[in-house]
């Protein structure tokens, strides 16, 4: 039986992301091994031998739950996804991953949307870069702080953890995602999946991958570093920028996270205080479900296109951050 080119994407990838059930975290497995890839290719030596004696001799804890069962090659990429896994058991680092900027909003709004103490993205990267520099705190402090580093730039590359719309990073817009339609997770909070944060953190990797027959992040981080070569020596010698790297994430959203959708989402007037479940805002996953948006092939290209970009981009950048400690 032969399948529309689009369903048989979708027919392809539902082993290695599935639309039920992957949590709505950046990038997902996928995503993050393959920035901790990218990164390695461009550490220099004492960089890199600084990264894995500390990761090595400082294991995680064999007891958390890990949600990525293939932990990837090594010690790096295994570090890539620990901070997903760390903030189930500490709740109060989930503030830590994203900067809720709204829609509309101007780069100066930075700060304003980074409230303390709960923090966000780019103060939480200051913050655990600070413990990695100080040589007398604990070995095991400073790798966990290396762990939260490595994730926290792959979380600052993905639009949809610097942007909010009163929908939490997107996570309350139902998507059909080539034929599979919305479905409540969570009547209560009225969660829906596929939504379209979780397919910017997992699904559209997940096609790409597919669609050019890699089976494993080795060849896809292989391949993301060939495609942008020309890029890479200024990102690698760029300066830390990390508001500029939010700011840029944020208009990667506006203008294809959003922009490129087959239905136009609205701008919505933030709210004080944030929403806490899609049912919020007059019940604002209701509303976005009733656009009936619907992935197609147009779409994922815009996407996949964007994505490939910002993955090799916050390896490069993850990897000028460590050089500067280990030159």
């Amino acid at each position: 039986m032969k399948f529309p080119k689009a369903v048989a994407t979708f027919v392809l990838i539902a082993g290695r992301a599935s639309i039920s059930a992957a949590p709505a975290w950046a990038w997902g497995c996928d995503g993050h091994q393959t920035i901790a890839l990218v990164a390695e290719k461009h550490l220099t030596p004492n960089a890199k031998a600084m990264v894995l004696e500390l990761l090595n001799n400082n294991p995680v804890d064999p007891t958390l739950d890990r949600y990525c069962k293939d932990q990837g090659p090594d010690a790096m990429t295994n570090a890539a996804t620990w901070a997903d896994d760390e903030r189930s058991r500490d709740p109060s680092t989930s503030g830590w991953h994203f900067l809720d900027l709204p829609r509309g909003a101007t780069r100066t709004d930075i700060s304003k949307y980074c409230p303390l103490p709960d923090s966000c993205v780019t103060e939480a990267i200051r913050d655990q870069l600070a413990i990695l520099k100080d040589s007398s705190k604990p070995a095991a402090d400073r790798a966990n702080a290396l762990r939260f580093i490595i994730h926290f730039v792959g979380d600052l590359h993905q639009p949809l953890h610097s942007t909010t719309n009163n929908d939490r990073g997107a996570n309350c817009i139902p998507v059909g995602y080539f034929g599979t339609k919305p479905h409540v997770t969570n009547e209560t909070t009225e969660s829906y999946r596929p939504n379209l944060h979780g397919t910017w953190d997992t699904n559209i990797i997940g096609t790409d991958m597919t669609n050019r027959q890699f089976t494993s992040v080795e060849p896809y981080a292989d391949y993301l570093d060939k495609k942008f070569h020309s890029k890479v020596n200024g990102w690698l010698n760029g300066a830390m920028d990390l508001d500029g790297w939010a700011w840029s994430s944020h208009q990667a959203a506006e203008r294809i996270s959003y922009g490129k959708l087959p239905a136009k989402v609205p701008v919505e007037q933030p709210i004080t205080p944030p929403i806490t479940s899609c049912a919020d805002d007059n019940h604002v996953s209701q509303r976005m479900l009733a656009l009936n948006i619907d992935f197609g092939q147009a779409y994922v290209k815009s996407a996949a296109k964007e994505i490939e970009q910002r993955l090799e981009m916050a390896g490069v950048r993850l990897a000028m951050i460590l050089n500067q400690l280990a030159p």
